[in-house]
């Protein structure tokens, strides 16, 4: 794609599905069960030949329009509301590491990326809304961010739907298109508020769109293109982007989009399905992340060596560029089979498996982290331009509709055992000694909104009393 501001190429409810779950008292002790469990700027400089090929020319402004008023209903208006009704049980207060660093010190150093695509809840964005919900109640700094909203398509329509592999049917396309309208709705209604500007007003003026593209494969053929075309909307005011790729891209190639788009020295990678359920402190992670920077990336002759007894090394010493947050499958992560397993896994966890320590004096507060020998697609923090150099370091690191964890992800594992872990720097917040959860799937593929699911129950209902 070709932004304003580089001359680089530019290669994309649930509260209703919470109200749904707690329809049942079987499936409410469940849920209850769980949840127990549960800035200074600095903008990334890209290469040439890291990250694609650079172009001298300038973006074309296609057009300027004002914002459309699309529909969108009271009810999702009324989400956050109804989000905290039913979500306000047996949830701690905010943590230490919340409360004592403010808000300010982080939003100005972190750029959201929200991916969504076709989903059989649309149109409704009760799934986006439950995202933003557990944002205001979890890691409110992210709802002051800046944003970037991949809109991800669909490749064909036919008689099934398909969604993973990009095929939708005609119904399906039809509500998605409307879908895509209230999803930019909902994100400049919330992050105007969130801005400090009144419902409809802060951004009730200019958008301007410009065009992109997101390149992939091989070039090695004269007639071979392989790139897909963009649309990028933006605020007068950059803090809100909106990517719609004319074809589908897929999870990995959506994300490169608006890395090559973001002015911020982080990102926080979001799926459209991942929930918080647990305070996230982000300032301090940000401050750990910002500390290692001159931590070096090649690996330690004492990485190698089992540590026990051994003093956990400084923030300064090792390198933090991806954080991620535990879900069900990594409850106490670091005992698991995905590390004892793998002597040299192992010993990097008892080397460098820690309470970071962030701030001094009364201020002071423990972070707790654990080596990660994995790169996932979950919601996770990292570098932006670490980001781009390891998961995008050519046009061909990423297929058209691949996702990251099954391709660089597993390149990342493999490596990581060989010894390179140090060149990944990827860790796991780990609270409670891995036990408490951060993080919960909605089921995006599958949940097909408020209505939709009353709907098939009631269907159910009626077949059983046949049968019975």
């Amino acid at each position: 794609m070709r932004p304003v501001m580089y001359r680089t190429s530019l290669s994309q409810h649930t509260e209703g599905y919470i109200a749904l779950i707690r329809a049942t008292d079987t499936t409410m002790k469940q849920t209850e069960k769980f949840q127990d469990f549960a800035e200074p700027d600095s903008r990334p400089q890209f290469s040439q030949q890291s990250h694609g090929e650079l172009s001298t020319r300038q973006p074309r402004a296609r057009n300027v329009i004002r914002r459309p008023t699309f529909w969108i209903t009271p009810k999702q208006k009324d989400l956050n509301g109804l989000a905290d009704e039913m979500t306000s049980e047996q949830v701690p207060p905010p943590s230490a590491a919340a409360r004592i660093y403010s808000p300010r010190a982080s939003h100005d150093l972190v750029t959201v990326v929200l991916t969504t695509s076709p989903t059989p809840s649309a149109p409704s964005t009760e799934l986006l809304s439950s995202i933003i919900a557990s944002f205001q109640k979890h890691c409110a700094p992210l709802t002051r961010c800046r944003i970037i909203l991949v809109l991800d398509t669909y490749d064909r329509i036919a008689s099934d739907s398909r969604l993973k592999k990009g095929t939708v049917t005609a119904e399906g396309a039809k509500k998605f298109a409307e879908y895509k309208k209230n999803a930019k709705q909902l994100i400049l209604d919330e992050y105007s508020r969130s801005y400090g500007g009144v419902e409809n007003g802060c951004y009730d003026d200019e958008l301007i769109i410009t065009e992109g593209e997101a390149e992939f494969g091989s070039v090695a053929y004269a007639q071979q293109h392989n790139a897909v075309t963009l649309t990028i909307t933006r605020t007068k005011d950059g803090r809100i982007t909106f990517i719609e790729p004319h074809a589908r891209v897929g999870f990995g190639l959506g994300v490169r989009s608006a890395l090559r788009l973001t002015e911020t020295p982080y990102v926080w990678i979001q799926q459209h399905d991942w929930a918080l359920v647990a305070d996230i402190p982000l300032a301090p992670l940000l401050e750990i992340m910002q500390q290692s920077e001159s931590a070096p990336e090649s690996p330690d002759s004492s990485d190698s060596e089992t540590a026990d007894g051994q003093e956990p090394r400084r923030t300064s010493d090792v390198p933090v560029k991806y954080v991620c947050f535990p879900s069900t499958r990594m409850v106490s992560y670091a005992k698991s089979d995905h590390v004892m397993l793998y002597p040299a896994l192992r010993a990097l966890t008892n080397l460098y498996k820690q309470n970071f320590s962030v701030g001094s004096g009364s201020t002071s507060v423990k972070i707790p982290l654990t080596p990660l020998f994995f790169w996932h697609d979950k919601p996770h923090l990292a570098s932006t331009a670490h980001y781009l150099s390891q998961i995008f370091p050519s046009r061909a690191a990423m297929l058209r509709g691949a996702f990251i964890e099954d391709t660089a992800g597993q390149r990342a594992r493999t490596e990581m055992k060989d010894g390179m872990w140090r060149k990944w720097a990827c860790w796991l917040y780990y609270p409670d000694e891995g036990t408490k959860l951060c993080v919960r799937h909605l089921k995006g593929r599958t949940w097909r909104g408020t209505d939709g699911e009353l709907v098939q129950r009631m269907q159910y209902m009626r077949l059983n009393s046949y049968n019975s």
